[in-house]
C-alpha cells in the first residue's frame, strides 16, 4: 500500500460511531483501513514532544502551585490542529494523533508524579536522613509510566473495539470532535467552534473573575445553613460548563448511577455517622484527628471516614472486573506465551487499524521492565535487601496489572481516573506489607511512596492510553504506531516532571505552605502513622467492599456507583444534568433520525464546552500562578454570588438544549 497523497475529504464521524452496533454491522473510521496516511513524521514527533515537555512542566507546575491537575489532551489536540492548519498540510489527522497521543503523557505523567513523589519532600522536611533524588523522581515515573503501557495493550482491542457504543468515552469524544472539525470546513467545526468559545469564556469569567460562584449549595441561605450544621445534610452543584459537557456525553445511565453513590454518601452515610456517633472522636486509624464527628462539617465526615468507604468499593469493583474480565487476561497472557514459544501465528494480513504491537514485543518489553524495577529498589530503594525488594515486585507488579483494568474502565465511563484513590490503597497495602517484612520508619516511607508513585503513574498511564486508543479507533489510526511512540512522550514528560520538581522544591519548599500539593500532604499524612505502627481504616474500606459486592448481585454497575462516592458531589450533580440534556433533546421527537441528529449536535457543543473549559482552565491556573488574581474573595464569600451562579448555569442550560434540538 503506497502513503496516500490525495486529501481525503471528511464529512464527520459515522453514524454508528457513539452506538452500539447491530449484528453483523462494521465501523469504518474515518481514515479508510485499506489506505496508508501520514501519521509518524518529523512534523508530528517533534511537535508531540515539544507539547509533552510544555504541557508536563505547566502541568506539574500548576498541579503543586494550585492543587489542579488538568487533562492535556484537549488543549494539545486543539494546538495540533492549529498549527497544521496554519502550514496547511494535507491529510494531517494522522499526524495529529500522533502529536496529541505524545504529547498527552504530560498529563497522566504528572497526575502519576505529584500524587506521591512530593510527599518525599515533605516527609524529608521531618526527617532529615531520607534522602530524595531526580533519578528517583525520573526513574519511578519512567517505568510506572512504561508499565502502563504494556500492560494496556493486551486489552485495546476489548475496550474500544468488543465494547463499541457501550462505553461514553467523555474525553476522546470532545478531543476526536476537536481532530475531526480541522479536517472540515462548516457543517461540524462552526458549532463546536461557537461551544468551545461560550463554554470556555463561561468558566475563563468565573475561574479568573468570579463574577459568580463556581458551586451552587443550600447553605446559601439560612435554613440550608442550618441542614448543613445540625443534620450534616448538603447540596451542591457545580455550575461550570466543562462539566456540563462531561454529564451530556456520559449520558442519563451512567450518571445517575455516579450521583445515586453521591448522595448515598452526602444524604445517608454523613448524617447517619453524626447522628449514631456525634458525640464520639473516631480517631483510631488518624490521631491527628481530635473533633467529635458532631462538630465536624460534613465536608470534614466526608474527607476523613465517607471517602474511604468510596475507596474500598471502588478496590472491591475492581476485583470484581478483574474476576469478570479474567477470560480476557487469561487469553492475551495465553498468546503471549504462544508468541514466546513461536507458535504465535501473527497474520500479516491484519487491518491497519487493528495492528498493535506484538505480544512477543510486549512480554518481553514488560519482563525487561519489571527486571529494571527490581534493580532500582534493591540497589536505591530498599538499599541491598533482597527480601524486601522482592515483597516490594510482586506487590507493584500485582497491582498494577490487575487494577489497569479499572483505570481503563473509569475513564471510559466517566473520563475521571480514581487514581488517587486506588493509590491511595496501594500505599496502605505496601505500607502494611512492608511493616511486617521488618520495613519500618523513614526508610519504610520512602519505599511505600516510590511503590506507590510507580503503580500510581502506571494506573494514571493505562487510563489516559485508553483514551488514546479510543480516538485512534474512531479516527482511523494505526494502534501500533500510537503504541510505540507513546513510550518517547512518557521518557520526555517522566524527565520534565523530575527537573520541575526539584526546581520547585529548591524555590519554595513543599512544606513553606507556597505550594498546596494537596493529594501528596494526604499521602504523607497517611504513610507516617502507618510506618509507625498506626491502623488503617480497613472498616471503612470493608464497608465499600461489602456495598460492592451486594451492588453487583443487583446487577447495579459497582464501580460507577463507587466512583460516586468518591468523587465530590457538586462534581456529580451536574453529570445527571447534562445526562437529562442528553435525555430531553433525544427524545423529543417521534422521528429516530430526528432524535439521533440532535444527539450528535448535542455531543458536538458538549465537546466544545469541554474543550473551551479545558483551555481556559490552563490559561487562568497560568495566570492565577504569574500572580494575577482578579477574584474577588468578599463578594464570593456573599450567598448572592452563589444565587448569579444559579441564574449563569440556568441560562447554559437554556443554550445547550435550544442549540442541540436545533438541526437543519
Amino acid at each position: 500500500m503506497k502513503e496516500h497523497q490525495e486529501e481525503d475529504k471528511f464529512t464527520g464521524l459515522p453514524e454508528n460511531a457513539f452506538r452500539e452496533l447491530k449484528p453483523g454491522e462494521v465501523y469504518n473510521p474515518l481514515m479508510s483501513p485499506s489506505k496508508n496516511y501520514p501519521e509518524v513524521t518529523f512534523w508530528s514527533v517533534s511537535w508531540g514532544i515539544a507539547m509533552a515537555i510544555l504541557f508536563s512542566a505547566a502541568a506539574a507546575y500548576l498541579g503543586l502551585k494550585v492543587g489542579q491537575v488538568f487533562e492535556a489532551a484537549i488543549p494539545i489536540a486543539i494546538i495540533a490542529v492549529g498549527v497544521s492548519g496554519a502550514a496547511k498540510r494535507k491529510n494531517a489527522l494522522g499526524e495529529n494523533v500522533i502529536i496529541q497521543s505524545i504529547g498527552a503523557c504530560s498529563g497522566v505523567i504528572v497526575a502519576g508524579a505529584i500524587f506521591t513523589l512530593p510527599a518525599l519532600y515533605i516527609l524529608q522536611a521531618k526527617y532529615p536522613e531520607m534522602t530524595v533524588t531526580f533519578m528517583q523522581v525520573f526513574i519511578s515515573s519512567l517505568l510506572g509510566g512504561v508499565l502502563g503501557i504494556l500492560f494496556l495493550i493486551p486489552f485495546r482491542k476489548y475496550f474500544v473495539s468488543d465494547m463499541h457504543g457501550k462505553y461514553p468515552f467523555p474525553e476522546a469524544t470532545a478531543t476526536t470532535q476537536v481532530l475531526v472539525s480541522g479536517e472540515k470546513e462548516g457543517s461540524q467545526a462552526k458549532p463546536l467552534l461557537i461551544a468551545g468559545l461560550i463554554g470556555g469564556l463561561y468558566d475563563f469569567i468565573v475561574a479568573t473573575f468570579g463574577w459568580w460562584n463556581e458551586n451552587f449549595t443550600t447553605r446559601v441561605c439560612g435554613f440550608g445553613e442550618m441542614l448543613a450544621e445540625k443534620a450534616k445534610f448538603v447540596f451542591k452543584v457545580n455550575t461550570g460548563a466543562a462539566v456540563l459537557g462531561l454529564g451530556y456525553i456520559v449520558g442519563l445511565k451512567y450518571a445517575s448511577i455516579i450521583c445515586a453513590g453521591s448522595l448515598a454518601v452526602w444524604w445517608i452515610i454523613i448524617p447517619g455517622m453524626s447522628a449514631i456517633w456525634g458525640d464520639s472522636v473516631l480517631n483510631a486509624w488518624n490521631p491527628d484527628i481530635t473533633s467529635t464527628v458532631g462538630m465536624m462539617s460534613p465536608e470534614e465526615i466526608f474527607k476523613y471516614y465517607a471517602k474511604s468507604i468510596g475507596i474500598g468499593g471502588i478496590a472491591m469493583a475492581g476485583v470484581i472486573g478483574i474476576i469478570r474480565s479474567w477470560g480476557i487476561i487469561k487469553s492475551a497472557v495465553g498468546l503471549a506465551a504462544k508468541e514466546m514459544g513461536g507458535k504465535g501465528n501473527v497474520e500479516k494480513s491484519i487491518v491497519r487499524t487493528q495492528r498493535d504491537l506484538s505480544m512477543k514485543i510486549i512480554a518481553i518489553g514488560s519482563i525487561i521492565t519489571l527486571i529494571l524495577v527490581v534493580l532500582f529498589f534493591y540497589f536505591d530503594v530498599m538499599q541491598g535487601n533482597l527480601v524486601h525488594t522482592l515483597v516490594a515486585i510482586v506487590l507493584v507488579a500485582g497491582i498494577s496489572f490487575l487494577f489497569t483494568t479499572v483505570a481503563a474502565n473509569a475513564i471510559a465511563i466517566v473520563g475521571t481516573n480514581p487514581v488517587s484513590g486506588m493509590t491511595l490503597m496501594t500505599l496502605i497495602l505496601a505500607s502494611v506489607v512492608m511493616v511486617s517484612v521488618g520495613l519500618k520508619g523513614p526508610s519504610g516511607m520512602v519505599a511505600s511512596l516510590v511503590m506507590g508513585g510507580v503503580v500510581c503513574t502506571a494506573l494514571s498511564m493505562a487510563g489516559g492510553f485508553i483514551t488514546d486508543l479510543k480516538i485512534g479507533y474512531w479516527l482511523g489510526s494505526t494502534p501500533a504506531k500510537q503504541e510505540t511512540w507513546k513510550f518517547l512522550g512518557t521518557i520526555v514528560s517522566a524527565a520534565t516532571v523530575g527537573g520541575v520538581m526539584i526546581i520547585l522544591n529548591k524555590t519554595y519548599g513543599f512544606t513553606s505552605g507556597a505550594l498546596a500539593a494537596p493529594q501528596a500532604n494526604a499521602m504523607a499524612a497517611v504513610i507516617e502513622p502507618l510506618m509507625s505502627g498506626v491502623g488503617a481504616p480497613w472498616l471503612l474500606y470493608g464497608i465499600g467492599a461489602v456495598l460492592a459486592i451486594i451492588l453487583t448481585l443487583c446487577k447495579i454497575p459497582a464501580l460507577a456507583f463507587a466512583l460516586g462516592m468518591f468523587i465530590p458531589l457538586e462534581l456529580n450533580v451536574p453529570l445527571v444534568v447534562g445526562g437529562a440534556i442528553n435525555w430531553y433533546v433525544t427524545s423529543r421527537s417521534r422521528d429516530t433520525a430526528l432524535n439521533t441528529e440532535r444527539g450528535e449536535k448535542g455531543t458536538l457543543l458538549a465537546s466544545g464546552f469541554i474543550a473551551g473549559g479545558a483551555l481556559m482552565g490552563v490559561v487562568s491556573a497560568a495566570m492565577r500562578f504569574g500572580g494575577v488574581n482578579l477574584v474577588n474573595e468578599t463578594w464570593l464569600n456573599n450567598t448572592w454570588s452563589e444565587v448569579l451562579a444559579l441564574g449563569a448555569y440556568a441560562l447554559l442550560i437554556l443554550y445547550f438544549i435550544k442549540a442541540s434540538m436545533k438541526v437543519k
